[in-house]
């Protein structure tokens, strides 16, 4: 197996180094212990793209028909956060949520590239959680900044494994609540391959280098609590983990505020729609 590069904060900077079973051996020969290590994001992407529903086991929980095509957003590079590191639930909201998902690593620059070559152009893979506060859905209009894009709402790594070790057509995915299976699929369940939503993108959007797609997550997302252990699991990639916590930030002073939509409860809680709608105004009523 290749070198395992780890990205990690030694006296508040960011040092690449090589796991070593119980230590980490950095580029200037200094060795830590990995018990003890800060892990970083072993990506620096100029941008993360996410697709929508694209397994289809999360389209047949929501009763949803398979859309003719993948449809995406864009997290912020901001949103990047190492294993062991903590995601945080601002004070005031319920539904912040995991979604265990296979991140992929752009190797060279894509543009017009076709579906057959598009995994060529692969750096590498690593599990990664695509962190979710429905409490704003209601917000951005389908833009998903606030849902998805707040500080460290991207846990992934610890490492990258590169692309000739990984199968992205054979692998199975877990997450785990608190050491219990939450989410578990595998790469036949998903409606459009890697290979596929590569092609999609880079027709007009340029992937360069160390970018980062992450390709959807299967049924069974749901709310994490302070206190919780989250971690995503991939056959052959390792595992990343989290930790949720309270976060005491006063949101009142501008801007939309956290609410529970109709939304909010169908895709947080995976409610039918009109069951949802009647949830919300019951509790307006």
């Amino acid at each position: 197996m290749t070198e395992r590069r780890v990205r990690v904060e030694v006296d508040q900077k960011a040092v690449w180094g090589v796991l070593d079973d119980e230590s980490i051996v950095l580029e200037d020969g200094q060795r830590i212990t990995e018990s003890e290590a800060r892990y970083l994001a072993p990506v620096t992407p100029t941008k993360i793209i996410a697709v929508h529903l694209t397994y289809g086991s999360r389209l047949t929980e929501y009763a949803a028909r398979t859309p003719a095509y993948p449809s995406y957003f864009m997290k912020p590079p901001t949103t990047l956060n190492g294993h062991r590191g903590i995601v945080r639930r601002p004070r005031g909201t319920r539904f912040l949520n995991y979604e265990g998902e296979l991140a992929v690593v752009i190797g060279r620059r894509m543009h017009g590239v076709p579906i057959e070559e598009a995994l060529s152009y692969v750096a590498g893979y690593a599990p990664a959680n695509d962190v979710g506060l429905h409490d704003f859905r209601h917000a951005d209009r389908g833009a998903m900044l606030r849902v998805k894009g707040q500080d460290g709402f991207l846990p992934i790594g610890p490492w990258v494994t590169p692309a000739d070790e990984f199968d992205p057509t054979d692998f199975n995915l877990r997450t785990y609540l608190n050491g219990q299976v939450v989410q578990e699929t595998n790469s036949d369940d998903l409606i459009w391959g890697v290979a596929y939503q590569l092609a999609d993108l880079c027709r007009l959007i340029t992937l360069e280098p160390g970018d980062v797609v992450l390709t959807g997550t299967p049924a069974n997302s749901r709310p994490m609590e302070p206190g919780d252990v989250v971690a995503v699991e991939i056959s052959g990639l390792g595992r990343v983990e989290s930790t949720i916590v309270d976060w005491d930030v006063d949101l009142t002073a501008v801007g939309d505020q956290p609410a529970v939509s109709g939304n909010t409860l169908h895709v947080a809680l995976a409610i039918p729609e009109e069951e949802a709608e009647r949830m919300v105004q019951g509790e307006h009523s």
